[in-house]
C-alpha cells in the first residue's frame, strides 16, 4: 500500500484514483469496486497507522495471542474495504465484517462485564447495520430495471425529495450508532470500558470515523437536498452531545469510560463540521477524524498501559502516579492537552475550523450561529476540567509516593515508541495541518460546488 500511494497516487488529483472494477457475481450484478479519493485517502492513511501500532500495543497479550492478532487484521480488512469501496454492497458487507473481529476481541480479552458489553455492542451495531442494508437496496432498486450499487450512479441519481428524506434517515440512524450521535452512543462507554486498551485504540482511533466517512460519503454526497433539510437539526445534535458528554464526563469513575465521553463530545464537533455545508468547516471536520483518531489512541494506550502496571481500573483508587511514573505521566499530560485543543496541537486547528466553517457558512441566520457557537465555546471550557481533573486524580497527590511496598516501573521502549509515534502526527498537523488540507480540499470542493451550492 505505501508503495502504491508513493509512487501512483497524485495528492492533488481530486478525482478517483487506484480503482479496481471487477464482476464478482454475475447474477446479482455486483461488482467489486475499489478506489481512493480526496476524501478517502486520510482515513485510509490512519486505519494502517493506528492499526500498526495498535498491534505493537498489543505485546503483552500471551493468552491466544496468533488469535488475537489475526482478528485485528481482519478488522483492518474491514476497516481499508469500507474507506475504498465504490460500491454501496460491497459497502455494507465491509461495514459488516470488521463486527466480528471487535465482538470476539470484547468477549474473549475483555474485562469482567466482557460478556454484557460485547453483547450491547453487537445489538446495537448489527442493529443499525440492517437499516444501512434497507438504504443501499432501495438507492439501488429505485429508477432502474436492473439494481446497481455502483457510488458514480447514486451520486448522479435523481430521486423526489420525500424519497431523499426516508433514504436519509434510514442511513443517519445506521452512522449515528457508529459515530456515534446521542442517544444511540450508550454502547461506547461499556465497550472502552472493558475492551482491551490495543482494541480501544482501534475503536477509538477508527472504528467511530466509519460513521462520520459514511455521513459525508453517503448521506451528504448522494442525499444533498435531505442533508440540506436535516443539517439544522443535526447541528443542535452536535451542540448538545458536546455539552452532554463534556458534563457526564467528570462523573465517570473508570478512566477508559471518562475518555470515551471525551470521545464522544468530540464527535459533536465533527457533526458540526460535517453539517455547516462549508468548506471551511467540511475540511475541519476531515482534519478532525485524523485528529481524534491520533489523540483517542493515545490516550487509551496510555490509560492501557498505566494499568498493565498498576491493576487499577478506577480514578478514586489512584493517586501520586506521577513520581514512579513520570514518562507516562509527561506523555499522559501532554496529549490531554492535546485532546483540549491547545494551540500547537492538531485538535486546535479542527475545531478553530468547524467554529470558523460555521460562523462564515451562508447557510444558517446570524442568531442560529451565535447561539451554537455560543454551546461550543461552553463545551470547550468544560474539556479542560474533566481532562485536567482526570490528570489529577491520577497523578497528583501522595497515594502510592506514602505506600510501602510500591513501586511500578515507568515506560519502557515499547511504550514510548507508541506514544511518541502518536505524539509527533499530533504536534506535526498542528504545526503544518496543510498536509491534510491538501488531500481534501479539492474533493470537498467539488462535492459542495456539485451538490450544494445551488441550493
Amino acid at each position: 500500500m505505501t508503495y502504491a500511494f508513493a509512487y501512483y497516487f497524485q495528492f492533488n488529483d481530486p478525482l478517483r484514483q487506484l480503482t479496481e472494477n471487477y464482476k464478482w457475481i454475475p447474477f446479482f450484478d455486483f461488482y467489486w469496486r475499489l478506489g481512493i479519493d480526496g476524501l478517502s485517502i486520510a482515513p485510509i492513511l490512519l486505519t494502517g497507522f493506528i492499526t500498526t501500532l495498535a498491534t505493537l500495543a498489543a505485546w503483552p497479550v500471551t493468552r491466544d495471542s496468533r488469535l488475537f492478532h489475526f482478528l485485528m487484521l481482519a478488522m483492518y480488512s474491514g476497516q481499508i474495504g469500507l474507506f475504498s469501496s465504490q460500491d454501496l454492497l460491497l459497502f455494507f458487507i465491509m461495514w459488516e465484517l470488521e463486527l466480528i473481529p471487535v465482538y470476539l476481541l470484547l468477549s474473549m480479552w475483555g474485562g469482567k462485564k466482557r460478556l454484557y458489553s460485547a453483547t450491547k455492542f453487537i445489538l446495537y451495531t448489527a442493529g443499525s447495520s440492517a437499516f444501512l442494508l434497507i438504504g443501499a437496496l432501495g438507492i439501488a432498486l429505485y429508477g432502474s430495471n436492473e439494481p446497481t450499487f455502483n457510488f458514480e450512479t447514486s451520486a448522479n441519481q435523481s430521486y423526489p425529495v420525500a424519497l431523499e428524506i426516508l433514504f436519509y434517515i434510514v442511513f443517519l440512524i445506521a452512522f449515528a450508532v457508529k459515530l456515534p450521535i446521542i442517544p444511540f452512543h450508550t454502547w461506547l462507554p461499556d465497550t472502552h470500558g472493558e475492551a482491551h486498551y490495543s482494541t480501544c485504540m482501534l475503536l477509538a482511533g477508527i472504528l467511530l470515523k466509519m460513521g462520520a466517512y459514511g455521513l459525508i460519503r453517503i448521506n451528504m454526497e448522494f442525499l444533498p437536498r435531505a442533508h440540506s433539510i436535516f443539517s439544522p437539526f443535526l447541528i443542535m445534535v452536535g451542540a448538545i452531545q458536546i455539552i452532554y458528554a463534556a458534563s457526564t464526563s467528570p462523573g465517570q469513575r473508570n478512566l477508559k469510560k471518562r475518555i470515551a465521553y471525551s470521545s464522544v463530545s468530540h464527535m459533536g464537533f465533527l457533526i458540526i463540521g460535517i453539517c455547516s455545508i462549508n468548506d471551511m468547516g467540511l475540511n475541519g471536520a476531515v482534519l478532525q477524524i485524523v485528529s481524534h483518531g491520533f489523540i483517542g489512541a493515545a490516550l487509551f494506550f496510555l490509560a492501557g498501559a498505566g494499568y498493565d502496571r498498576t491493576r487499577l481500573a478506577y480514578l478514586d483508587d489512584m493517586g501520586g502516579l506521577a513520581a514512579p511514573m513520570p514518562k507516562i505521566f509527561t506523555m499522559f499530560s501532554i496529549l490531554s492537552l492535546g485532546s483540549l485543543a491547545l494551540p500547537g496541537m492538531s485538535g486546535f486547528f479542527a475545531e478553530f475550523l468547524i467554529f470558523f466553517g460555521l460562523i462564515t457558512g451562508p447557510k444558517y441566520l446570524l442568531l442560529s450561529k451565535i447561539v451554537i457557537t455560543f454551546i461550543m465555546a461552553v463545551g470547550m471550557i468544560l474539556t479542560p476540567i474533566y481532562l485536567l481533573s482526570m490528570l489529577r486524580q491520577m497523578f497528583y497527590g501522595y497515594k502510592f509516593l506514602n505506600a510501602s511496598n510500591c513501586y511500578f516501573f515507568d515506560a519502557g521502549p515499547r511504550e514510548l515508541f507508541v506514544s511518541i509515534s502518536l505524539l509527533l502526527p499530533v504536534i506535526g498537523i498542528g504545526i503544518y495541518p496543510d498536509f491534510i488540507f491538501s488531500l481534501s480540499v479539492d474533493k470537498i470542493e467539488i462535492l459542495l460546488s456539485n451538490y450544494f451550492y445551488s441550493f
